[in-house]
């Protein structure tokens, strides 16, 4: 690749990936401002994602504007390092999800999940008291469970509705207890549970308690993450592949740089 070429890319390149951390750091400082303590604890994560991004871009950019090679090393030094961070993650990624995918209800269209079908690291996070109690007190303040009752006004609706991991898991009580629905938001306690599960116990239709402390709503939520971080792990893959091309005209950049230096 030529001179002129490999230069004008990672200079423009470099410029919209400004722009693009800019963005990024903006949308995180708004996220601060926002009441929601759910919210709030993904600040820090988005304005250090936005601040290695305008970091790494601006020493790119500086370095083909100014034809400086030290800072084009520099700029392809950080550009490795995060190849190699994300080619991890993506890895590990894969592993931690390979598994699990849930289990099919007689007479139902939605799948339950249960928490010891994933791996130990799930078991881990979702297990300890602090992070879940966080992430409970988040599944109350969304609406996913009070809407139900709005899309599924009868009990017949209901059962015929094809629910998400959440909503079987921290919406209803497991289907093994034997409860019979009233409605969308409502079981009738009054009959005896036909499991042993402790979920059986934790379940109330009070909309505040639901079953947000079973083990079924934190199975529910690990199928979230499951399918959540498999979107994330191909949209790694994609996002591997081109910083790679940019790195390798990167390399070009700094290769050609140097060699006009050396001619001055």
């Amino acid at each position: 690749m030529s001179t002129s070429t490999s230069i004008f890319v990672i200079r423009w390149i470099n410029f919209l990936t400004m722009l693009l951390a800019v963005g990024v750091i903006g949308f995180g400082i708004w996220m601060s401002a926002h009441h929601d303590v759910c919210r709030k604890s993904l600040t820090l994560p988005v304005l250090g994602l936005g601040g290695v991004i305008f970091v790494v871009s601006i020493v790119g950019f500086l370095g083909a504007w100014k034809n400086n090679s030290i800072l084009l090393w520099i700029y392809l030094i950080m550009l490795c390092l995060i190849l190699v961070a994300i080619l991890v993650f993506t890895v590990l990624a894969f592993i931690v999800t390979n598994n699990s995918s849930g289990h099919s209800v007689n007479g139902q269209r939605y799948k339950e999940y249960q928490l010891q079908d994933y791996s130990s690291w799930f078991l881990k996070q979702l297990n300890n008291t602090h992070n879940w109690k966080h992430l409970k007190s988040c599944l109350v303040k969304t609406d996913d469970c009070s809407n139900l009752s709005k899309r599924y006004k009868t009990a017949k609706q209901y059962k015929l509705a094809k629910l998400t991991p959440i909503e079987a898991g921290c919406c209803k009580p497991p289907s093994e207890c034997g409860y019979p629905a009233v409605n969308a938001t409502y079981y009738d306690l009054s009959f005896h549970p036909a499991s042993s599960s402790k979920d059986c116990k934790l379940y109330k239709n009070s909309k505040n308690v639901k079953c947000y402390s079973c083990d079924s709503c934190k199975a529910g939520v690990a199928q979230y993450m499951k399918t959540e971080w498999r979107v994330v792990a191909i949209f790694n893959v994609i996002l591997f592949v081109v910083l790679s091309m940019i790195y390798f005209v990167g390399c070009c950049a700094r290769r050609n740089a140097a060699r006009r230096r050396s001619k001055i």
